[in-house]
């Protein structure tokens, strides 16, 4: 492993510890060259399916690029990156368990924008606003008022 501060790959490992969740091992080096310490993690190759988006063209899955859209809709809003992350790690874990070598970017967006709902009303809208691609105001007005008649009729039960 690299040193990230002086460049020299000669270091040892001081400590190692797994996660939570058992899928990562942190480890704490330190740079023989140095004496600097930093922290690496190391993590499992998984095989996700690759991603069929809605042109046809296939690209490999990215977390990346999730957590990127999500944390635009979440931007000023009230829900911390360890939810999203955990949330990305629980959908990443699903795709995987299928066995399925393709999946839709329709699936993974429903899945995301069905979570959004769930926690906060205009991360939900925004990011509704983007994957489902809005053409005028009033496909978003139409978006808004089932979103409302959703929560009066929950309110009403």
């Amino acid at each position: 492993m690299k040193c990230p501060y002086c460049g020299k790959i000669n270091n040892k490992v001081i400590d190692s510890r797994l996660s939570k969740d058992g899928r990562m091992i942190r480890r704490r080096r330190e740079c023989l060259a140095c004496k600097r310490r930093f922290t690496t993690y190391e993590k499992l190759e998984e095989l996700l399916p690759m991603v069929v988006k809605k042109d046809g063209r296939r690209e490999n899955f990215s977390r990346e690029k999730i957590i990127s859209g999500i944390r635009k809709a979440c931007q000023k809003r009230p829900i911390s990156m360890t939810r999203i992350e955990e949330f990305v790690d629980a959908l990443e874990l699903q795709f995987q368990e299928t066995g399925k070598k393709e999946l839709s970017s329709t699936d993974i967006g429903e899945r995301v924008i069905n979570e959004l709902r769930d926690w906060d009303e205009v991360a939900y809208v925004r990011f509704a606003s983007v994957y489902r691609q809005f053409r005028d105001i009033n496909e978003f007005m139409s978006e808004l008022e089932q979103m409302l008649k959703s929560r009066q009729d929950t309110q009403a039960e």
